[in-house]
């Protein structure tokens, strides 16, 4: 995406865009006026030049970049409470699985306080090429300015072709600052990532409300950005003899400078999230009412689980939005998930048919669910869901 064009002929050299410039995103080299990865594409360069040798434009350009000169696939690894977050050896799992496809290497990048070195090391073993990490007092603790403004520095000096982020609550915040300082595009909750020949990222994603699975693919710019769900990538596995190195990437007072002021933390408890529960029970439209509802959530109680439901019983309010599963709710992947009154439809099944044991309930012999479920219950969830609680009691008292 070409946002700035300057125009040789007009420009008189005063240099007072580059003094202007807030950011330091401008300097005068050999080809006319260079503009870097820190540009906010904030305009003061075209209201400064007195002889408007400078066009300012937001539009996509159909000049392709030249691939060859981006290679790699690096990964942000996410730092939670002085631990990597769960997600990103998930996207270390997906990138080895792209970067064989097309004889690239995996990097990832850390920005924190003085836990990163030791997180650094800890990836290693997963087959990643080298880690760069920012390490300073001023990174600890999550700001989007500074924390973009590092992990730039990485993009710009290691070009790589592809940026995996996390689709967490701090990936979704720094991964559109990072693509619109690369003038680049961002394909966001990505649930399934491939790559062709010519290192074109295939980015599928579900739209218009899970209907449609898009293919996304960013033909001419680089690097191409892409958040991706937690909970729905393989993890990966620890590789034999690992080769890689850390590398500490120098931090200067500037970089770790926010204009964010932090005037108090208070941690929140830790609450488990969906994607983390082992055990789920679904309440389909099956359920019906507010009575099928109470039947189910009693079966999660029994279980030591957690309930949670399909599109229409969200949309029809018997059901908690934040608790739907599927592509227009949470992806998940838990030892056990039982589905009770689940039809099965394609924009369900996505959200959770890697979970290791699916047990459907539906009286409809011919249900889709049943393609995929381990265990299938044909029967009615109002007579088989009071037997399985019965099972369960006389299980417990049997103890």
């Amino acid at each position: 995406m070409t946002t700035i064009h300057f125009d040789a002929a007009a420009c008189n050299l005063c240099r007072q865009c580059i003094e202007k410039c807030p950011f330091g995103a401008l300097t005068l080299g050999d080809e006319g006026l260079e503009v870097n990865e820190k540009c906010r594409m904030c305009g003061v360069c075209v209201k400064v030049c007195p002889v408007r040798a400078i066009r300012f434009e937001q539009k996509p350009s159909r000049d392709p970049a030249d691939k060859s000169k981006w290679k790699g696939i690096l990964i942000f690894a996410e730092q939670e409470n002085g631990e990597l977050h769960p997600v990103t050896y998930e996207l270390i799992g997906e990138a080895r699985r792209l970067a064989a496809k097309v004889g690239y290497a995996v990097f990832a990048v850390l920005v924190g306080g003085e836990e990163t070195e030791k997180n650094a090391e800890e990836l290693l073993p997963y087959g990643v090429k080298e880690v760069f990490y920012y390490q300073h007092p001023g990174f600890s603790g999550f700001r989007a300015d500074c924390c973009a403004d590092a992990v730039a520095d990485c993009i710009s000096q290691l070009r790589p072709s592809v940026v995996l982020i996390g689709a967490t609550a701090l990936g979704r915040s720094l991964a559109p600052r990072l693509s619109v300082r690369f003038h680049t595009g961002l394909t966001a909750d990505c649930t399934k990532l491939d790559i062709n020949p010519n290192t074109d990222l295939v980015q599928i994603r579900p739209a218009f409300g899970g209907n449609v699975m898009a293919r996304i693919l960013m033909e001419y710019s680089r690097p191409q950005f892409a958040t991706v769900r937690y909970r729905v990538m393989d993890r990966a596995e620890k590789t034999d003899g690992p080769t890689g190195r850390v590398k500490r990437m120098p931090v200067s007072d500037a970089m770790a400078r926010s204009g964010i002021e932090v005037l108090k933390i208070s941690p929140l408890p830790r609450e488990k999230t969906l994607e983390e529960e082992e055990i789920l029970v679904v309440a389909g439209r099956g359920a019906k009412n507010e009575e099928g509802v109470a039947l189910v959530r009693s079966l999660a109680e029994a279980l030591g689980g957690r309930l949670c439901f399909t599109r229409p019983m969200a949309e029809c309010g018997l059901g908690d939005g934040g608790s739907q599963i599927g592509l227009s709710g949470r992806t998940v992947r838990p030892k056990l998930i039982i589905t009770c009154g689940v039809s099965g439809a394609i924009q369900f099944t996505a959200g959770m048919s890697g979970s290791e044991c699916i047990v459907a309930i539906n009286s409809d012999p011919n249900a889709q669910i049943f393609s995929i479920a381990h265990y299938c219950v044909v029967d009615d969830l109002f007579q088989a869901v009071p037997a399985i609680l019965e099972q369960l009691e006389t299980g417990k008292e049997a103890l």
